[in-house]
């Protein structure tokens, strides 16, 4: 027999009712606070430490919004093809087993670089760069992208909001310059915080920064 929607969302609210969680209720207006996510580095330790010196440890800077995730002091440069490279480039932690780049589409006609949009951590076949360290230099062969835009939610705010994992919504955006998105990816996960993350781009298109809200349209 096959579950349906329905009955997944259920399930989930007497799973976090026995283990003593609440489920958020939906905001009626399907609000959904941004983060605007500016170019940023993440690293394995092995690019690390090619970059800073063996046994280095990142350095935390300030906790990001998502837990466990956060803005570390170490900066870097990037250069593509074009040999003008873009400085200071935040790296995040903690440390993943893949070594990312992500960066805007304005940042690629710099770099001279074609990252596809992509999921974060879905690096296979994406653009090459090269990051440059104080102690030494990387040149990925791939692990360059343009995320995509996705909205971060808990269990319980999927449920409220009817989705799940890996659904796509739509999403209305009340900026200065009023538009709507379309395929924005949701991606639900225990220790996901409620926020839509989109880039540089796409913020400044919109006349949006970091807090503004965003709808998810019910259709």
């Amino acid at each position: 027999m096959e579950i349906t929607n329905a009955q997944i969302a259920e399930l989930v609210k007497k799973v976090l009712a026995n283990l003593g969680g609440e489920v958020a209720p939906a905001n009626s207006d399907g609000d959904v606070p941004v983060g605007v996510s500016n170019r940023h580095i993440h690293l394995n330790k092995a690019d690390l430490e090619t970059l800073f010196g063996a046994g280095y440890e990142l350095t935390p800077l300030k906790d990001l919004s998502q837990p466990g995730q956060y803005a570390c002091k170490e900066t870097l440069t990037l250069i593509g093809p074009a040999m003008r490279p873009i400085e200071n480039v935040r790296v995040l932690g903690p440390l993943r087993n893949k070594s990312q780049v992500e960066i805007s589409a304005t940042d690629s006609y710099v770099l001279k670089v074609k990252p596809p949009v992509r999921e974060s951590g879905k690096t296979e076949g994406s653009a090459p760069v090269t990051i440059i360290g104080p102690k030494g230099v990387v040149q990925l062969k791939e692990g360059c992208i343009i995320a995509n835009r996705h909205i971060h939610m808990s269990p319980a705010d999927g449920v409220a909001f009817g989705v799940k994992d890996n659904d796509t919504v739509t999403v209305d955006v009340m900026g200065k310059r009023r538009t709507r998105w379309y395929d924005v990816q949701v991606r639900v996960h225990k220790d996901f915080r409620l926020e839509m993350h989109v880039d540089t781009d796409d913020a400044n298109a919109v006349g949006i920064g970091n807090g503004a809200k965003v709808k998810i349209v019910k259709e």
